[in-house]
């Protein structure tokens, strides 16, 4: 019995320090990362950091390697970032909230980069006016920050969404989908609105610019990736501000790279400036810090959150506005303090406006 026993406590003490190796593996940050991004004037600088070696330098910096996809559907991108598949992702505050928030995963915003100030519309074919919506189809992605402003248009002429059919289409279809002579009324974005608006048919009756500072346009990342390694964050911020720097730069080196983004995007210069003309976009941080830690976001997400509530975006099982905690950058939480799901944080943003990435 003896030998059996030592044979045991010789096993187990092999399984342990085996085991003890193996949660140490488990226990080292992760470092290797994947990032989703899709088409659209506040996120261009992603695709073009990735193309001209910006992500490698601030990834080899923090000792860490990024990958960065590009997607032609951004519902999918969002999907595949809720599904883990992807460590951050491009999306808007509302989609941020109503997708991998109610779909339990814990999001943070690194990067508040922009708000839309005329980039999303209502466009009516051969109508001129908002109330003539009234009755018709209107074809947007359902659930997205598109279906957020056809309620906010809808709220100005006193309609409801009962009062128009949403039918659900991608991004990646709109523009087709509005050649066709069934569909009447769509919501989409740029360049997609560029796009439309070129059809004499297309008229614009409702723009982002009439609800300011309520789309906005971030990147996030997961919570616990993050926390994991914060140098994640650090590069993702560092990526951002050298990018939009340059974006916004009266220089050769700025209209090259506008040049390019326009191309990426499926315009030319001048129709991706017009983008940016439409755009309130964050290329610094002090920017961004003020609109982040203003008392403006507090309220616009309490504003979102409750639509999302009122359109049964939040999942089956809310009971109300609150059943997901939103936390600000003071700590302050809207919603339920034991299930908050979505977080703004100042912290990355500060470093880059401090000078310390």
């Amino acid at each position: 019995m003896q030998g059996l026993s030592k044979f045991f406590s010789v096993a187990t003490l092999a399984a342990t320090l085996v085991f003890g190796v193996s949660s140490q593996a488990l226990a080292a940050p992760k470092t290797e990362f994947k990032v989703a991004w899709s088409i659209y004037v506040g996120w261009m600088p992603w695709g073009y950091a990735a193309d001209h070696g910006i992500v490698k330098k601030w990834a080899d910096k923090y000792g860490i390697k990024i990958d960065v996809t590009q997607f032609n559907d951004y519902v999918e991108s969002m999907n595949q970032y809720t599904a883990g598949t992807f460590d951050a992702v491009t999306l808007t505050n509302m989609d941020g909230l109503s997708i991998p928030a109610a779909g339990g995963v814990d999001t943070t915003a690194v990067i508040v980069g922009d708000f839309s100030n005329g980039n999303d519309a209502v466009i009516l074919k051969d109508k001129t006016t908002l109330a003539d919506i009234k009755g018709q189809n209107v074809n947007l992605v359902q659930f997205s920050v598109s279906h957020y402003l056809l309620a906010r248009a809808l709220d100005t002429v006193k309609l409801t969404e009962p009062d128009v059919k949403v039918v659900n289409t991608s991004d990646a279809d709109m523009a087709a989908a509005y050649k066709t002579p069934a569909v009447t009324a769509v919501v989409t974005w740029k360049p997609i609105v560029s796009t439309i608006l070129e059809d004499p048919s297309a008229k614009k009756v409702f723009d982002s610019s009439q609800v300011p500072g309520e789309i906005i346009d971030l990147m996030v990342a997961n919570s616990a990736v993050l926390k994991d390694n914060p140098n994640f964050g650090k590069a993702l911020t560092g990526i951002w501000y050298e990018t939009a720097a340059l974006l916004k730069a009266d220089t050769a080196d700025g209209k090259a790279a506008r040049e390019a983004m326009g191309k990426a995007s499926g315009t030319d210069l001048a129709g991706f400036q017009s983008q940016i003309d439409t755009t309130k976009l964050f290329d610094k941080p002090v920017d961004a810090l003020a609109f982040t830690d203003s008392p403006a976001l507090p309220t616009t997400m309490d504003l979102v959150r409750k639509f999302l509530f009122e359109k049964a975006l939040l999942g089956n099982g809310a009971k109300s506005a609150d059943a997901i905690g939103i936390e600000m950058p003071d700590g302050k939480i809207l919603g339920d303090a034991a299930n908050v799901k979505l977080r703004f944080t100042d912290t990355f943003m500060k470093e880059a406006a401090d000078g310390k990435l």
